[in-house]
Parts: C-alpha cells; structure tokens; sequence
C-alpha cells in the first residue's frame, strides 16, 4: 500500500509563489522510479483537475500540464526521496482549490484520474487578490 503525505499548501497573495512537496511511502524503490506522478485540483462545486503529470524518472521522463497553469507552474521528481513537486509561481485567485497529488503503478503519462492508484488527502492553496 503507498502512502502519500503532501505539504506546503497555504494562503498567499495573487502574484505569489508555493511548493507542494508529495512525500511517498510504502512501495518499492524501484517502482517508484517507474511510478507515473501528477497533481490534480479541486474547487468547490469543481471536478478534480489535472494541473501536472510527470512520467518516469531519467532521460525518458516527460511532462504535461493545464493550459491554465503552462509557464507559471513546475513538476519535478526526486526518486532519491521518492517525492514530487509542484512549483507554483504568479498564483492567481483562480487557483485556489485543494490540491491532491497521485501516484499510478503504470509509467506512461496520464491525464485522466481515473488511471492514478493512489492519493494524498489534500493541501488546500487559497490565492488572494
């Protein structure tokens, strides 16, 4: 069973800057090399939204992000710490939202969260203007 822990939400400025951090635990070394990770977002009366997918670790990894969020916003990946990332930059009160990272067993990249296996419980982002 993987475990998520997710840190770093809070309230900032519109203009302003945060990083999640999505810790994992559980699984395998190995696996979570090959692990696919994202983030998704959900405002009230909202679905649950992609903002961030990274595939595998290494020179094959790739990335996709929302339109809403392409320029301002940075998924990484430390597989030494089994952590993702989210570098979230010139926020705007239209991200506010409770934000969820996902981890799924499958390496390719996934837009839908639908195909993620697992998930934090949640860091609520809240941007003011």
């Amino acid at each position: 069973q993987v475990l998520l822990d997710e840190s770093g939400g809070g309230l900032v400025q519109a203009g302003g800057s945060l990083r999640l951090s999505c810790a994992a635990s559980g699984g395998t070394f190995s696996g979570f090399r090959s692990y696919g990770m994202a983030w998704f977002r959900q405002a009230p009366g909202k679905e649950r939204d992609l903002v961030a997918a990274i595939t595998r670790s290494g020179l094959l990894s790739s990335t996709a992000y929302a339109d809403s969020v392409k320029g301002r916003f940075a998924i990484s990946r430390d597989s030494a710490r089994n952590t993702e990332y989210l570098q979230m930059n010139s926020l705007k009160p239209e991200d506010t939202a409770v934000y969820y990272c996902a981890v799924r067993e499958g390496s390719g990249l996934a837009t839908n969260a639908a195909l993620y296996d697992y998930w934090g419980q949640g860091t609520q982002v809240t941007v003011s203007s």
